[in-house]
């Protein structure tokens, strides 16, 4: 129990990728969203959350990864942040796993900088790599 993380994962561009369970409040289909006017480009725009008005954030965009031929297909992973919930869209949602903290590569020193401020780590998995998104860095503008 003390080496083992549970990771909500999902699937960008065909790249699974991981969360700490416990910073996600929750998965929702595709919402209506309102536009921002002059945002930062990874900004889809603003939900009405139960009340609570919620940022949403294109991680395709945020990762720089080629954009979704269509956006009414994407999933919202609602993170908890200090600042309340963000939404960051992806393309779909997969399984809770959980993984032996012992097993966690970092990311190599020669991948840029701008990609290792937002993905913390890797796991290889037996079919795939499994890389942790820094979440704070994921939604932080």
């Amino acid at each position: 129990m003390l080496h083992e993380q549970k990771y909500c994962t999902f699937r960008l561009a065909g790249q699974l990728f991981g969360l700490p369970v416990e910073g996600v409040q929750e998965i929702l289909r595709a919402q209506p969203l309102t536009p921002v006017p002059l945002a930062a480009e990874s900004v889809r725009g603003l939900m009405n959350l139960r009340g609570l008005i919620v940022l949403a954030i294109d991680l395709r965009r945020r990762l720089a990864l080629p954009s979704r031929d269509r956006e009414d297909t994407c999933k919202n992973v609602v993170v908890r942040t200090d600042r309340g919930p963000v939404s960051l869209q992806v393309d779909e949602v997969g399984d809770v796993i959980t993984v032996d903290t012992r097993t966690r590569d970092e990311i190599p020193q020669y991948v840029s900088e701008q990609a290792r401020s937002k993905i913390s780590g890797a796991y290889k998995l037996p079919q795939e790599l499994l890389l942790v998104l820094n979440s704070e860095a994921a939604w932080t503008i």
